[in-house]
């Protein structure tokens, strides 16, 4: 099942909005309904679409940047608590994912400062749109002006993985090793985070905590990551999706039904599923996806509703490590291994567990878990 749809493309990076999304508009629509009525409630509405566009040039911002040091980027998703710029791969120096963390924050000033000039020679008040929301260029503009000043300051908090934690752990890992400072981006994170959510529950600001929720275990899942690879990579880490996968696999067909789906899942010795017309792949199927998929379209919806449009195949060369990452960024536990349009098989995250623990010279310290959204 897709989570997110698409809204356009720049430079070939897809902007898509998450089904949560509409969220944010009705908490919008609410808040400012509360004190302007029907026209605050429109108010909230048309003023948050309009700050999600500064939130997309924002994260643009790091696209553009990560595109410039080679690195693709997949996708931008807009959630109801910011965007998400989703990178194929992590810059692999410190300098590199400097600029690109910076590189958001970045567009929000040059922002702020074309938007104060524009407000000082008009005459506009920079809280007008605190105090009126009547739906005039005024308010809005004011309303813009001061929130992407908001937006700026907020992600440089240094939080990881908000920006100014993707700072910190660039300016650390160059003169400590990348795990530790991750680790000390990391744990900084977390003291902000506890600091936001008791914030949230005194104030009663539901998004800030689940903002501070986010920043917690996000950048403890980005440690444990970031730890494991380290240690793989000390130790020599050069083996390939061929050396673990299992070529023996249950595949979907097109024409199969999310009953059918769930009645091989309920047998129990598969949980995630490759797509599949005569050998020829398709897409893959998470056991999450099929869950969701079948809640919202019914057990007779064809497979293809349950599909994730995130997962993407790996080769029989593809490095493990990589394989990982790639389970890791989208919290999948396994991946369909594709050779040129054909279905080989799949690889799973509790295979590469065994390999690592069953192979000579691995460490053999805990891996880090991937957590379900």
């Amino acid at each position: 099942m897709n989570s997110s749809w698409k809204l356009l493309a720049v430079r070939g990076i897809d902007i898509r909005i998450h089904i949560t999304f509409p969220l944010i508009l009705v908490f919008a629509a609410m808040s400012y309904g509360q004190v302007g009525g029907r026209d605050g409630a429109l108010f909230g509405v048309v003023s948050v679409l309009l700050l999600f566009v500064l939130v997309t040039l924002h994260e643009l911002g790091h696209s553009f940047a990560a595109l410039h040091y080679g690195i693709p980027v997949r996708q931008i998703v807009l959630l109801p608590i910011g965007g998400l710029a989703q990178l194929e791969r992590m810059p692999e120096k410190p300098q590199q994912e400097l600029v690109v963390a910076a590189a958001g924050p970045a567009v929000n000033v040059v922002l702020a400062v074309v938007m104060g000039l524009v407000a000082w020679l008009l005459n506009i008040p920079l809280l007008g749109g605190v105090q009126d929301f009547s739906l005039t260029f005024t308010a809005l503009f004011s309303f813009l002006l001061l929130y992407n000043v908001i937006l700026a300051l907020f992600n440089l908090l240094p939080a990881f993985p908000l920006d100014g934690g993707r700072m910190l752990r660039a300016l650390l890992a160059m003169w400590l090793r990348y795990d530790r400072a991750t680790a000390v981006a990391v744990n900084i994170g977390r003291v902000v985070a506890v600091i936001m959510a008791f914030w949230a529950i005194r104030n009663g600001a539901l998004f800030m905590g689940l903002i501070a929720l986010f920043i917690f275990v996000t950048g403890s899942q980005e440690l444990a990551a970031t730890r494991w690879q380290s240690r793989l990579r000390r130790s020599g880490y050069g083996h390939m999706v061929r050396e673990v996968f299992s070529p023996v696999v249950g595949a979907l067909g097109p024409y199969d039904s999310l009953r059918q789906a769930l009645a091989e899942r309920m047998r129990g010795w598969q949980s995630d599923f490759p797509v599949a017309d005569d050998g020829r792949y398709i897409g893959f199927v998470t056991e999450d996806g099929l869950l969701r998929a079948a809640n919202l379209y019914g057990p007779d919806a064809l497979i293809y509703a349950a599909m994730s449009p995130d997962v993407r195949p790996v080769s029989l060369q593809t490095d493990l490590l990589d394989a990982v990452g790639q389970m890791a960024r989208l919290r999948v536990w396994a991946l369909p291994v594709v050779e040129y349009g054909r279905l080989l098989g799949m690889i799973t995250y509790r295979q590469i567990q065994e390999f690592i623990r069953t192979t000579p010279g691995f460490p053999h310290e805990d891996s880090p878990r991937i957590v379900r959204a």
